[in-house]
């Protein structure tokens, strides 16, 4: 049996902070406040935290295209994802992995290409990769795809998106005013209108597309709008057998939240209005938010503040959304700005972010769960920094600084 003990850390336990020792032994907490037992790791002046555990994150696709149409290898990217994950703390990670019907970056084949590279590098790497399936809902050429990641080692989550009735929605309509996508209310925009190409400039760029002939191809998918609806129940009840959590994603009505929530999609990713986080959690539902949103003070787009959402009790967990470091970043402002206790704070990255991905043996620092552990330095009135990531008991980053 390996034994360590952190000693001298400030220690984030469930309902709590204190100064205490944790002994970690085969990849599990063994006890909190025993004497060493071990190897020792001298914590002083640290704190010692759960890990920190991302619902959704697709910061990866700078390593696959550095700069627009520009791709690059995907072992080294999957490598390269990997060790930022570590640095900044996180142990568990769900890539927000789109399943599209663009071609390029986010088409079907580049997906199922890089789940693959995730599961042939898995021994190589640091923390635990897992997968978000963001699944475009018109998008029906991911449907087998969709199947054969639901039977992969790591269970992957399901997030139901619908970008493409954002994009085609009115064009006097804002994002956050949009009806329920497949409700009749619903208004439409003329595909012809010169404001199409406005819009979807920076989409069409991504997939590699004249502006012309992304038009044209979202006009042919937007005629699958009818069985749109069916889909989406045909991939709820294929996540629903396989047990994977299931997220609706930028809800505005509260309509949009019970309709997905009768489809067994118990959690609202990015709410973007009151109306639809609240019912949310009137009717007991997980609320995730964007951490950028949060650490930036507001919505980049004009949605809810991640921090009012916080303060309000509207928010179980934060995700990375775009940019890993947002994670730690998100709870040094909350934190600055009173939004919470710290402890609450901190679970917004570990417990409740387990608890709405089902992963009942690791968010917390109890004994007997699954030791995926941080030191932070974070000294008075400063930014925090990651000093050393545990994965499953083994050290996956450690850091010293020069001072």
């Amino acid at each position: 049996m390996t034994l360590q003990t952190f000693e001298g850390a400030t220690v984030y336990l469930p309902g709590e902070i204190a100064e205490t020792s944790v002994t970690i032994a085969d990849g599990k907490i063994a006890e909190i406040g025993g004497p060493a037992q071990g190897e020792t790791i001298d914590a002083r002046g640290l704190i010692l935290a759960p890990a920190l555990i991302d619902v959704h994150g697709d910061a990866f696709e700078r390593q696959l295209m550095p700069r627009t149409g520009v791709y690059f290898p995907l072992e080294p990217a999957v490598l390269e994802t990997d060790r930022q994950l570590a640095a900044n703390g996180i142990a568990t990670a769900y890539h927000a992995i789109t399943l599209s019907w663009e071609p390029g970056l986010r088409s079907v084949d580049r997906a199922r290409e890089l789940m693959q590279a995730m599961i042939d590098l898995a021994p190589r790497l640091l923390v635990e990769n897992r997968v978000q399936l963001r699944w475009e809902t018109f998008a029906f050429e991911a449907l087998d795809l969709i199947d054969w990641a639901l039977k992969a080692p790591l269970l992957p989550s399901i997030a139901f998106n619908d970008h493409t009735s954002m994009t085609m929605r009115a064009y006097d309509v804002a994002i956050q005013d949009r009806h329920f996508e497949l409700s009749p209310d619903f208004s439409i925009a003329a595909l012809d209108d010169e404001r199409m190409k406005k819009r979807t400039a920076s989409k069409a760029h991504r997939a590699g597309m004249a502006d012309e002939d992304y038009i044209k191809l979202l006009g042919e998918v937007w005629e699958r709008r009818d069985q749109v609806g069916s889909t989406i129940a045909r991939v709820a009840a294929a996540g629903r057998a396989a047990g994977a959590p299931m997220l609706s994603h930028d809800d505005t009505r509260a309509e949009t939240r019970s309709w997905y929530r009768d489809l067994g999609a118990l959690t609202s990713e990015f709410p973007m209005v009151l109306e639809a986080a609240q019912a949310a959690r009137d009717a007991g539902d997980t609320i995730i938010f964007g951490a950028p949103n949060a650490a930036r003070g507001g919505s980049h787009i004009g949605s809810l503040s991640a921090g009012d959402m916080v303060e309000a009790g509207l928010c179980d967990a934060l995700a990375s959304d775009y940019y890993y470091p947002a994670l730690l970043a998100a709870i040094e402002r909350l934190d600055r700005e009173k939004r919470a206790d710290r402890s609450r704070l901190w679970s917004l990255v570990s417990g409740g972010a387990a608890t709405a991905m089902g992963l009942n043996d690791r968010g917390e620092i109890r004994a007997g769960k699954r030791a995926d552990l941080v030191l932070v330095d974070w000294p008075e009135a400063q930014t925090p920094a990651i000093r050393g990531t545990w994965v499953n008991g083994r050290c996956a980053f450690r850091s010293t600084p020069a001072g």
